[in-house]
């Protein structure tokens, strides 16, 4: 792993001003929600009493790739709805897109639990980022995506999908929908005017971010995908809503273990430095707990 830092950029990158803008940002922070992590950059206190030097914090690294020791998963075959959909699914070349995972391995209970324990991250939670990685291990093996970089955006967006009171069911689906505050230009996001009738959102004027990953329902439409066969895609399930950012989070080519493709991911995400410090900083820790516990 390599020590991060984010390019040089303003400090908060401009939001888009229009439902009209191009490319407004995919995904926007529900800042009224409440907050789920926050960075802790900086000088470590001493302890008080005690005369010393202070030492500054270690800066967060970059995450690792799964083939690092923090990023690896131990798997066994996969035995899941996915699995068993491959295997009657039509070959590969007749398939319109790779939303059927074939021979894709499933994370080991025990490496769930170990990992779970250490981190913080709920098991069922960490389960779907799991599944994520494994599956674009397989689909796109150059980007280097790691379950620990979809875990702190999970922290960052919605507290793992418990932001709203609930938590995420053993199904993957939150047991409380997550919906973030209107996307109506205030409270520093995006005005992005409806784009689905309310049917994900429940707003049928404005856009809002839903599930454990907060997508706008415009960007779901695109990348959304029913990562466990359940038979439809659903932003409010984490299998489909972490598989779903992967996928984004690795377009262009991009190699998440260097330093400019982690940020241009992460930024594209969502336009801001301190989203993205948020971020790394969530992410390095939840490496950090497991390299010491597997």
């Amino acid at each position: 792993m390599s020590v991060s830092g984010p390019p040089v950029i303003d400090s908060e990158a401009p939001s888009a001003s229009s439902g009209d803008s191009p490319s407004p940002a995919p995904w926007k922070r529900a800042a009224a929600a409440g907050a789920a992590v926050v960075a802790t950059l900086g000088v470590a206190a001493g302890v008080a009493g005690i005369v010393g030097t202070f030492e500054p914090a270690p800066a967060p690294e970059l995450p690792p790739g799964p083939d690092q020791a923090a990023g690896s998963i131990d798997t066994v075959p996969g035995t899941g709805a996915a699995g068993s959909a491959a295997r009657s699914a039509p070959p590969a070349d007749d398939r319109p897109s790779p939303d059927a995972a074939a021979g894709i391995a499933d994370p080991s209970p025990q490496w769930l639990d170990t990992v779970s324990e250490a981190t913080g991250v709920p098991r069922r939670a960490l389960e779907g980022y799991a599944r994520a990685q494994l599956t674009l291990m397989q689909e796109q093996p150059d980007c280097l995506i790691s379950w620990p970089t979809l875990a702190g955006i999970g922290a960052i967006e919605s507290d793992h999908g418990t932001i709203a009171g609930g938590e995420i069911g053993s199904d993957g689906r939150t047991t409380e929908d997550v919906i973030g505050i209107p996307l109506d230009g205030t409270d520093n996001t995006a005005a992005i005017s409806d784009t689905d009738g309310g049917s994900l959102d429940g707003d049928e004027r404005w856009d809002r971010a839903v599930g454990p990953m907060q997508f706008i329902p415009s960007t779901w439409d695109r990348w959304g995908t029913d990562a466990d066969s359940s038979g439809a895609a659903d932003p409010h399930d984490i299998d489909d809503a972490a598989l779903a950012a992967a996928r984004y989070l690795c377009a262009e080519d991009r190699d998440l273990t260097s330093d400019s493709g982690w940020w241009d991911a992460i930024l594209t995400y969502n336009e801001s430095r301190s989203y993205g410090e948020d971020v790394l900083e969530a992410a390095d820790r939840y490496a950090r707990a497991a390299a010491d516990a597997v």
